[in-house]
């Protein structure tokens, strides 16, 4: 068993020397472990209680889920929002297309990565197309850190400014 160190809550997977957001920049958040209960929680806040997300039985025979319950799709996707806003407090989530690649199961950590591709400025406020993914690590005994695309998309926020915060950034 590997022992994990714990990683900021965001990192930068490559971004200008500036501090600033610039086209091509990319950020990368923290591991997130899904479990039981967020789903759970999930559920009963969104009202979708399908089964393939709540039983075990339900998800490995009618869902053809091996491995079992998987996550709500728009919970994993969650990960998208949070990632910008904790980079630029006050943004504004305008859009968000999905495509769902792979499952993401109860247990399964996974990582959101946003990567600026488009800044526009109107009316002293940016608005910035991201291409966003979600990727699971592990869920292969041979390889705990291998990354398995889960959902791709883009994402079209409106930022107060493009200076990135340092909130939740280790040193």
């Amino acid at each position: 068993m590997r022992m994990r160190l714990a990683v900021p809550l965001v990192r930068a997977v490559s971004t200008s020397a500036s501090g600033y957001l610039k086209v091509g920049d990319a950020l990368r958040s923290d591991r997130r472990r899904f479990t039981e209960g967020d789903v759970a929680a999930y559920a009963a806040v969104s009202g979708d209680r399908n089964p393939v997300h709540l039983d075990d039985a339900v998800a490995r025979g009618a869902g053809g889920f091996s491995r079992g319950r998987v996550v709500h799709g728009m919970l994993a996707s969650s990960l998208f929002p949070a990632l910008i806003a904790s980079r630029f407090p006050g943004a504004v989530y305008a859009s968000q297309s999905l495509r769902f690649a792979a499952p993401v199961h109860v247990g399964d950590e996974a990582v959101a990565e946003v990567k600026a591709l488009n800044i526009k400025t109107s009316s002293g406020r940016h608005i910035v197309k991201f291409s966003t993914k979600c990727f699971t690590i592990g869920g292969d005994e041979d390889d705990d850190e291998e990354e398995t695309p889960a959902i791709d998309g883009e994402a079209m926020a409106f930022l107060p400014t493009l200076q990135l915060s340092s909130q939740g950034i280790a040193d």
